[in-house]
């Protein structure tokens, strides 16, 4: 396996079947925790930036070797957007002080949900991303999909934390 193809694959996960993207999501959830667990909401950040970077330049080298735009079995874009999907989740822990090691499921199940659902639907803009056709495309898409969830997480967090009702 060539190092794009082990990345894009996210070590394999995105070989997975049925349904590699919701691998890759269901992948990426537990190591989100383990970066959140080693250096809280700034480390989880950070290497979502970085399998950004790396998910650009797998994804490129993968397509063109493949000649195929958007294969399934590239997953690395799950991984970025399901981390992005978390950061409400992290960020608002972090911020608060609360135990690293706590990472309460109906959080993390509701990002995990929420990102497969946009990443499924495909509304606007996440159809724009994928619409590219390009290795920058594929990452977008899912990106958005994250920041889309994200936003959703964190409106149920401040209405469940009761913030929108003082």
């Amino acid at each position: 396996m060539t190092p794009a193809r082990l990345v894009s694959t996210f070590l394999g996960a995105g070989l997975l079947r049925p349904g590699p993207g919701t691998w890759g999501s269901a992948a990426a959830v537990p190591l989100a925790w383990l970066l959140h667990v080693a250096g809280g909401f700034p480390l989880l950040f950070a290497a979502t930036c970085l399998v950004f970077g790396l998910g650009w330049w797998a994804t490129a080298v993968h397509t063109a070797d493949l000649g195929v735009s958007d294969p399934s079995e590239i997953v690395i874009d799950e991984v970025a957007g399901q981390w992005i999907a978390l950061w409400p989740l992290s960020a608002g822990l972090w911020h608060a002080g609360v135990d690293r090691w706590i990472f309460p499921y109906p959080g993390w199940i509701g990002a995990f949900l929420l990102f497969r659902l946009f990443d499924i639907w495909k509304p606007w803009p996440v159809s724009w991303a994928d619409n590219r056709h390009t290795p920058l495309g594929v990452m977008l898409d899912d990106v958005i999909a994250g920041l889309m969830a994200a936003v959703v997480v964190s409106v149920a967090a401040a209405i469940s934390h009761g913030l929108l009702m003082r």
